[in-house]
């Protein structure tokens, strides 16, 4: 018997979940060892993002939107509980992200919208595959459209959601130490406060937005594709603004700023060839390749330069 109706893919092998639990958990160990190392603020930015990531899911699935799969480590009494590695997801997904904008050293809101557009793509390889392992199940009414409605299964306020999240946390982080540290470092105290203070307004907007908004937007005939196009489409303009005005930084790129978005890439990605799923659609496995390989080059950018900056460097020595 298949685990739900409209999906025809059994469950995924004995270790697939407790893989994607442990391995999650090492990169939250990981980035939390790197954040001690470089300041509180970093600290509680990355705890801040997993407590924020366990509420928004918890408001998910106490509305209904999925219900997910049984994992080892399990939040809350069926069928409202959720994964914890889900919340910490989040958390290092967020806080890699973070890493990897300020290095490039973009001025806030562009940093913001580089952040959110680094989630997605990792949340595109995710998604369409963990839905058919059955780490998680979106409700579908009629469940004929089950793996073909919308982003091939998944539903278009998935991604305006996630948007919605990376954008406000990492903006409204960033505006409050702007606001909180202009005198004074943060310290333990302010920068946990920082964080609370961040996670609440965000939480404001996205329930505001998903309760209010959206519903009125919907009746304009805004469906969620058309303001998902009309995000990403403001977020890469944002980003582009900011590229044009950016400062050099001085902060290194860690091996764990690459590490997440990579393993959550390779193995998703790798699931989804190894599974067969790629067999259900070619314009998915398109989608697929294509965004792998953006993500690929995205993160591979510092490195060139990098590479750029060695070869001036000795071609200025040899001179």
């Amino acid at each position: 018997m298949l685990p739900f109706p409209g999906i025809p893919y059994g469950f995924a092998p004995v270790w697939c979940f407790p893989f994607v639990e442990g391995s999650v958990f090492v990169f939250f160990v990981l980035c939390l060892i790197h954040a001690v190392k470089r300041d509180r603020s970093g600290m509680v930015y990355l705890l801040g993002g997993f407590v924020f990531g366990l509420l928004l899911e918890y408001f998910e699935v106490v509305t209904d939107s999925y219900t997910y799969g049984h994992f080892h480590i399990m939040l809350g009494s069926a069928p409202h509980d959720l994964p914890l590695w889900v919340g910490i997801a989040w958390g290092i997904i967020m806080y890699t992200a973070r890493m990897f904008s300020d290095y490039l050293g973009l001025p806030l809101f562009a940093a913001a919208a580089l952040d959110t557009l680094l989630a997605l793509n990792i949340d595109v390889s995710i998604d369409v595959v963990a839905y058919r392992l059955h780490m998680w199940h979106w409700v579908w009414n009629d469940i004929h459209r089950a793996l073909t409605a919308q982003w091939f299964g998944i539903p278009y306020g998935n991604f305006v959601g996630w948007a919605t999240v990376v954008f406000c946390y990492s903006c409204f982080s960033r505006l409050f130490e702007r606001w909180m540290t202009r005198r004074n470092p943060a310290g333990l105290g302010k920068a946990g406060l920082i964080a609370v203070l961040a996670v609440l307004s965000s939480l404001g907007v996205l329930i505001s937005t998903e309760i209010i908004l959206f519903p009125i937007l919907l009746k304009l005939g805004a469906t969620s594709g058309i303001r998902l196009i009309v995000i990403v489409a403001a977020l890469a303009v944002l980003v582009v603004i900011g590229w044009l005005k950016r400062h050099g930084s001085t902060a290194s790129l860690p091996p764990v700023a690459l590490g997440v978005p990579a393993w959550f890439h390779v193995f998703f990605v790798g699931c989804f060839f190894w599974f067969g799923f790629y067999r259900e659609n070619s314009w998915m496995t398109a989608a697929a390749v294509i965004n792998v390989l953006l993500g690929i080059a995205i993160h591979l950018y510092p490195y060139r330069i990098q590479a750029r900056s060695s070869s001036r460097a000795r071609m200025l020595s040899v001179s």
